[in-house]
């Protein structure tokens, strides 16, 4: 069995989940994972699946486009690799949280420094909405952070990076964040 990876994008309304689903379904097509999110009035869907045999990407793609480009969504097909193998890495999961004005390079300074520490992002959700209200501009990340990681450095590098961008910081194990944030 071959392994797709297909991404949906469109304006948010209820039942793409549904649709995208259903064609899948009706194509033979197994969904393996799934991740959607709604970025202000979009949608944004992320979908693994497995492919019945014989069934070329190609005609997948023109199935799904048939079905799903009516209704004013976009389709994006990927074959996933076969055979890729990374060499684990043991990591601690973290979360980061940031707060403050909005403004250019916000992101592209935190993740800059997150990849120089070989600190893989699983999840961002930023939000920003404008303004010197640092309680409407927020970015939370959850990271995994490699044993290794001289965790002292990259904590003082994280709040040197922060203030200089204008940011408040908190760097939280996931566990501790949880039990906080929990309802």
């Amino acid at each position: 069995m071959n392994k797709t990876i297909i991404t949906v994008l469109g304006r948010d309304r209820p039942g793409i989940v549904a649709a995208v689903s259903q064609a899948l379904f009706e194509s033979r097509c197994n969904i393996e994972d799934v991740s959607q999110t709604i970025l202000q009035t979009e949608f944004a869907g992320i979908f693994i699946i497995t492919t019945p045999a014989g069934m070329e990407q190609e005609e997948l793609r023109e199935e799904l486009a048939g079905r799903l480009v009516p209704k004013g969504l976009s389709v994006f097909l990927k074959e996933m690799e076969k055979g890729a193998f990374t060499v684990p890495v043991e990591t601690e999961p973290f979360v980061i949280t940031t707060m403050g004005p909005d403004r250019l390079g916000l992101v592209a300074g935190i993740t800059a420094l997150l990849a120089s520490y070989r600190i893989n992002i699983t999840n961002l959700q930023a939000a920003f909405r404008g303004g010197e209200d640092p309680r409407r501009n927020v970015m939370i990340y959850e990271v995994d952070i490699p044993v290794e990681t001289d965790q002292a450095a990259f904590r003082a590098a994280l709040v040197q990076r922060a203030g200089e961008l204008g940011l408040d910081v908190s760097l939280q194990h996931r566990d501790i964040f949880e039990q906080i944030h929990r309802v």
